[in-house]
This record gives C-alpha cells, sequence and structure tokens, in this order.
C-alpha cells in the first residue's frame, strides 16, 4: 500500500509540474539568471517558423557581434507558440522581472510587450508598420520605449516580379490573416497597386490555418495568381496551400523567402537572418547608452533577394527569364 501511495504522489506531482510550469516555450528562466547575476534580455517570438526562427538566430548574432555573448548574459527566451493568452503571460512575467531589454519578434507579440511594459526598452523586428499598429508616434521619433527594424517590402518590386514570370496576369487572388495589423497594411499597398495597374483582385481573409483550404479553393478559376503577403499564419501553412494552386498551375507570389523555400513559387523580401543581425545591433547600441528608443528611428533594410522554387516553377511549366536567373537564388 505505502509503494502505491509513493507512486500516486509522484504522479500528482509530475502533474503539478506541467500545470504550473512555464507558458509557451521556456528555454530560460529569469529567476536562475538573477540569482547568478547576469543581466537579462528577454526574447519573445510569436510562433515558431522559418522566417521568425531566421530573426531570432539574427538577433542572438547580432548581440553576440557586439559583446553580449551567452556567458556575459542570460537570455530568457520564450515561444508563444502562436497563443495571445500566453503572449500575455509572458508579458506579465517580463514585466515583473525586469530584464534590460526585450526583443519582441512580430507585431502581435511587440503590441502586447508594449501593453504591459512602460519601463523597459523593447526592440522589436518582423513587424511591417510600427505606427498602425500602434507601437510608436512616428517612424522616425517613436517617442516611448518601442523601436525596432521593420519588414516591410515595397510592394511595386515584388509585383514587377509577379508580372515577369506570370505576364498575362490580369487577376490577382490576395490571402492573409484578418487580425494581422502588417497583413493589412500589405494588403492595402497590393490593392492600391492593382488600382492603378489595371488589376482585379480577389480577396480573401482567414482566422487560422484551418481556413487556407477553403479560401485557396474558393479562388480556383477566379485568379490568375495568389499574392501571400508576410503573413505569419499563412507562412506556417504554406506547404498546404500549393498543394491545391500547384495542381490548377497557379502561381503563389509570397512576402517572405521562407515561404519561397516552402512551396511558392518566388519571393523578393527582406532577409531574415540579416533583419535579426541589424536588430541586435540596435538593441546592443540601446544597451550601451548609445541611444534610446524613444529618439531611435524605425530601421528598413535596403536590399530585397529574390528567392525562386526550381521545382514548383517546373511543376507550374513556367521558364525564368535569364536576367531573373542570374539575381535570383534558386531553391
Amino acid at each position: 500500500m505505502k509503494k502505491w501511495m509513493k507512486l500516486g504522489m509522484a504522479a500528482v506531482l509530475a502533474a503539478s509540474a506541467l500545470i504550473y510550469g512555464g507558458c509557451g516555450s521556456d528555454k530560460g528562466a529569469g529567476s536562475s539568471a538573477a540569482s547568478s547575476g547576469k543581466p537579462i534580455v528577454a526574447v519573445v517570438q510569436l510562433v515558431e517558423h522559418g522566417s521568425l526562427d531566421l530573426a531570432n538566430k539574427g538577433f542572438m548574432e547580432g548581440m553576440k557581434e557586439r559583446g553580449y555573448t551567452e556567458d556575459k548574459v542570460h537570455f530568457d527566451q520564450q515561444n508563444a507558440q502562436g497563443d495571445q493568452a500566453n503572449l500575455k503571460s509572458i508579458a506579465s512575467r517580463f514585466a515583473s522581472e525586469k530584464p534590460k531589454l526585450v526583443c519582441a519578434i512580430t507585431t502581435p507579440a511587440a503590441q502586447t510587450m508594449a501593453n504591459e511594459i512602460r519601463d523597459i526598452p523593447i526592440v522589436g523586428t518582423c513587424i511591417t508598420d510600427y505606427v498602425t499598429a500602434k507601437l510608436v508616434k512616428t517612424n522616425d521619433a517613436p517617442g516611448g520605449n518601442v523601436t525596432g527594424v521593420s519588414n516591410l517590402t515595397p510592394i511595386e518590386p515584388q509585383m514587377k516580379l509577379a508580372l515577369s514570370l506570370a505576364p498575362n496576369t490580369k487577376k490577382v487572388g490576395l490571402i492573409y490573416t484578418a487580425s494581422e495589423v502588417n497583413s493589412e497594411v500589405q494588403a492595402n499597398m497590393l490593392r492600391d497597386y492593382c488600382k492603378t495597374h489595371d488589376l482585379t483582385v480577389e480577396e480573401r481573409t482567414i482566422h487560422n490555418v484551418n481556413d487556407i483550404q477553403q479560401v485557396a479553393e474558393s479562388l480556383i478559376g477566379k485568379v490568375d495568381i495568389i499574392y501571400v503577403p508576410t503573413d505569419n499564419t499563412v507562412a506556417s501553412a504554406m506547404a498546404n496551400l500549393v498543394k491545391i494552386t500547384d495542381p490548377h498551375k497557379i502561381p503563389v507570389f509570397a512576402g517572405a523567402e521562407i515561404m519561397a523555400k516552402d512551396g511558392a513559387l518566388a519571393s523578393l523580401s527582406v532577409d531574415y537572418y540579416k533583419l535579426g543581425i541589424q536588430t541586435g545591433h540596435m538593441a546592443a547600441d540601446i544597451l550601451d547608452g548609445k541611444s534610446k528608443p524613444e529618439t531611435r528611428a524605425i530601421e528598413h533594410q535596403k536590399e530585397f533577394p529574390i528567392v525562386i522554387n526550381k521545382k514548383t516553377a517546373e511543376t507550374l511549366g513556367i521558364t525564368i527569364p535569364e536576367e531573373i536567373a542570374k539575381k535570383a537564388q534558386m531553391v
């Protein structure tokens, strides 16, 4: 009987550990860092997918290049797994633990951190428009505790690439997540471009990845190409999207390079690893006292690499013009 009582108690303790453990993905608690005396830099990522993972990796490299290595700083890495409740819980813990700086990866992550934390520098990355997201007053003078690096890619060169590869395009499909501010900004840009270039837009919004199949199927026979902005939800389900579009010979053009690697025909976008490095350098400047979030202007990348998926091009029967192939990264 005593043996079974011990086993029962062990099961209860194990269950308690699961229930009361950290939210999201916890790669290191701040309390352990506090006891070691290391300053804490907190990092929160909305969800796992290629672009955000690259930005996170780049951020760590950028910090390392500036002397903020893991033997000197504790990096409290958190991943909300796409859950808003997790984001709020992470923000509350960061607010109580008082790290030296918070790096927020994506617009929802930055918004949640900014709503909870007002006295700690927040450096954002993978955010399209800081002003529209109400994170800063202006790009040149943020005015609060938030600044960062934008992943905005101008729509015109993206569409020029799309029309070069699909020159007979008249109807453009647009898929994005209704709740993502960054996606809405790019959707507006696409609508404006199409109005001035005699192109019609068939628009579909989704709420989660489960909507991808239905909206993709609803565009079959109605559009010549599909454009997807740097949308976190669609990016995580790109393989599901192209399974539907490829058999119907509808090329998908995407705002992030990882989407091309995952099956979209092509992308012209920022380099997310370099974006992360740029963010790490900005964070280091703030930690070094060289700048402050309220006066540090939002930064943008100036070069936008072309990524083309060779296998998708073959499936769609599209020949890549030589002048584009020379400049593109073929994956």
